[in-house]
C-alpha cells in the first residue's frame, strides 16, 4: 500500500508541476501599442501608422486588430490584422482615411488579441493641425 501512495503522490506533484510550465493560449499576454504616427491627410482625415508588440504564438493567439478611439470612447478607425506576426515583432501597420470629427484634438490607440481582447498598453496622441504635418508618440 505504501508504494501505491508514493506513486499517487508523485503523479499529483508531476501534474501540478506540468501545470506551471505547460504552454497555454494566454502565455503570449496582451497586445501593446508601442508607437503611433498620425499624419493629417485632409481637413477631416488622418493616416495612422501603429506599432504593436505581442508575443504571437500562431493562429490561435495573435494580435488581430488595433483601433483609434475618440475622447468619448467612439471607435473612429480600425485596422484588422489578418494573420499572426510570430517572427516579426514588434510590427507596424497603417490605416488611411480615418475620419476625425471637428473639435477632436487627441485620440487613443489600442490593440486587441484573440485571447485577451483589449487591455494592453494604449497610447494617447495629440493630432497635428495642418495638412501634411505628422505627430508621433511616444
Amino acid at each position: 500500500m505504501m508504494n501505491h501512495s508514493k506513486a499517487v503522490l508523485w503523479t499529483v506533484f508531476g501534474l501540478l508541476g506540468w501545470a506551471f510550465v505547460a504552454p497555454t493560449p494566454s502565455y503570449a499576454g496582451q497586445a501593446d501599442v508601442v508607437g503611433v504616427e498620425a499624419r493629417k491627410s485632409s481637413d477631416a482625415t488622418y493616416r495612422f501608422s501603429v506599432t504593436v508588440s505581442h508575443a504571437d504564438t500562431g493562429w490561435d493567439h495573435y494580435a488581430d486588430a488595433w483601433q483609434v478611439i475618440g475622447p468619448d470612447g467612439a471607435v473612429l478607425g480600425e485596422r484588422i490584422l489578418a494573420h499572426p506576426h510570430v517572427n516579426e515583432q514588434p510590427f507596424t501597420r497603417s490605416l488611411s482615411g480615418v475620419g476625425i470629427p471637428n473639435g477632436i484634438t487627441s485620440v487613443t490607440v489600442r490593440a486587441r488579441d484573440l485571447v485577451h481582447g483589449f487591455g494592453g498598453q494604449e497610447i494617447a496622441i495629440d493630432l497635428p493641425e495642418k495638412i501634411g504635418d505628422v505627430a508621433t508618440a511616444p
